[in-house]
Order: C-alpha cells, then sequence, then structure tokens
C-alpha cells in the first residue's frame, strides 16, 4: 500500500500525534511520500526516514497512491482537492485543527482510524462538487470547489446587484454583499454562518445564501444539484470577487458566471463507526443541552 501525506504544518501540540502517525505507517511496512512543504515544515521537528519521498505536484499522485492523508483541519482538505482532482484517490481528514467537520478523525483516534483501513473497515464518501465556468475559463484546470463558491465585493462601503437565473428562469437580483453557492458538504461552512441550512451530503442540492442581504425577506434557497444557475453582477467597482473555497480572484464586473455540478466527486474516507448525524451532534453540540 502506498499513501500520500499532506499538510501545511505542526504546532507543538501535534508534533506528538504526528510522531505516532509516522511510526505507525512505517511499522505496518506502509509506502509514504509526503508533500514537499510539508515535509521541510516537520523535519524540522521530526527525525524523518531518509527512505520517505516527497511531492510538489498532482501529476506525482494522482494514479499513484492508495490514499491521502490530510494532517490539519477542514482547511487543508480544502486544499487537498487541487491535488486529487479527477483521480478518485479517497482522503482521510486528521484533525489536528479545530472544529472538523470534514477532518473528522480526532488526533487520538489516528492510530485506529489506520488501522481500519489496513484492514478494510472503511467506507468512501462520495461528495459533490461545485464548478464555474466563464467564457475565458478564468479558473483554468482548477475551477472547482468542494464547499462552496462565493461572489463578494470588493469594497465594503458598497454593496453589489447580483442577479441570479436558474434553468435560465430569473430567480432574484440579490442586493447583498455577496453570494454563496454551498454543496451539501459546504452547509456546515460559509453558508451556514450565513443563516443557511445544513443538508445531508447525499441530498444532491445546492444552496443558495446571500452574504448580508439589503432586503430581510431575502432566505436562502435550496435547489436541485443538476440545476445550472447564471450570474451576473453590477457594482460600483470594475472588479467582483470570487472564491472558490479558499482560493480567489478578482474578476471584472461584466463577467458572467456559469456554475454548475462539477462531473467528478471528491472519496472521503469514512469510518464505519461515523456518520453525518453523529458529526452533527458532536461539533455542534446538538443533544448537549443539560435538560437532556
Amino acid at each position: 500500500m502506498k499513501i500520500a501525506l499532506f499538510g501545511k504544518s505542526i504546532n507543538n501540540d501535534g508534533i506528538e500525534y504526528m510522531k505516532l502517525l509516522l511510526d505507525k505507517l512505517e511499522n505496518a511496512g506502509i509506502s509514504l511520500i509526503i508533500y514537499d512543504a510539508f515535509f521541510k515544515n516537520i523535519e524540522k521537528q521530526i527525525a524523518l526516514n531518509n527512505k520517505i519521498a516527497v511531492f510538489s505536484t498532482y501529476k506525482e499522485i494522482q494514479h499513484q497512491v492508495d490514499f491521502l492523508l490530510s494532517v490539519g483541519g477542514d482547511g487543508t482538505i480544502l486544499d487537498t482537492i487541487t491535488l486529487v482532482r479527477d483521480s478518485g484517490v479517497p482522503i482521510l481528514g486528521l484533525n489536528l485543527g479545530r472544529l472538523g467537520f470534514l477532518a473528522s478523525i480526532h488526533k487520538d483516534m489516528i492510530i485506529p482510524a489506520i488501522n481500519a483501513i489496513l484492514e478494510g473497515n472503511y467506507s468512501l464518501d462520495k461528495r459533490t462538487l461545485v464548478k464555474v465556468e466563464t467564457s475565458n475559463n478564468l479558473f483554468g484546470e482548477l475551477n472547482y470547489a468542494l464547499n462552496e463558491m462565493t461572489v463578494y465585493k470588493q469594497n465594503p462601503n458598497s454593496m453589489l446587484t447580483i442577479k441570479v437565473f436558474v434553468n435560465n428562469e430569473f430567480l432574484n437580483a440579490y442586493w447583498a454583499d455577496g453570494l454563496i453557492i454551498a454543496t451539501p458538504t459546504g452547509s456546515t461552512a460559509y453558508s451556514l454562518s450565513c443563516g443557511g441550512p445544513i443538508i445531508t451530503p447525499d441530498s444532491e442540492n445546492f444552496i443558495i445564501t446571500p452574504i448580508s442581504t439589503h432586503n430581510l425577506t431575502v432566505r436562502p434557497i435550496v435547489i436541485p444539484d443538476n440545476s445550472i444557475i447564471k450570474i451576473n453582477v453590477e457594482s460600483r467597482e470594475s472588479d467582483y470577487f470570487v472564491s472558490l473555497d479558499s482560493r480567489n480572484i478578482s474578476i471584472p464586473a461584466s463577467t458572467e458566471l456559469i456554475v454548475k455540478k462539477e462531473k467528478f466527486h471528491i472519496n472521503l474516507v469514512k469510518m464505519n463507526n461515523q456518520s453525518f448525524f453523529s458529526t452533527i451532534q458532536q461539533k455542534l453540540l446538538w443533544g448537549s443541552d443539560a435538560r437532556n
């Protein structure tokens, strides 16, 4: 078995768990390849086996590894999708961060999670991606996101007018700071903080959630994910921002966006004792009220 390891950095509290992980993989005879920038960060803190290989581009692991371990938090997992792309390589999120909806394996459960992978006691959770198209291909090959696509203003003192069409039918002209098109995975992210609903990963929907809308009667709306969404932005400024998860660019206000479901999925590794509802209960403390 060959496993890729991706991360950004490790704080002092995570070093011990990182050592446990590396020792476990080595003792299990796993062939390991580590993201180059991550390797350079942790080699200053941890003595690494000189047989460990490194990689820096998706081509070096695409169709070459059995799993990718994401070490960090949810933001780290979002970065892994630019490496995995459409290869289908399963991603396991090891949570050395904070909340961790996607990186759901707590640091105390890292070794049991690795054992489960070695024994085949896991399932794959297929997650939908949202894709953005423009006439001039502004986003290149990385025009997709796992959580959400967001349109938002550049100038804090002005609003955007965001006209949205769903399957060529006019939906609304949002007067707002911005607009989020979230996947089911992203329903527990930015969209949630803006009042959007939580939907299950297999629900086959998108959520359209306005950011600080000027009209209080406007609310998030859930639509089928086979819909094609067209977005036109009007602004006093010449440009506005568009983000795909943690990646963002400034684009001309005249740019029309076409938003749809990506053709491929991202595979997240799920332990057999995990479920979406149990994760919600744990992370959001549902059912933890003293009256229960």
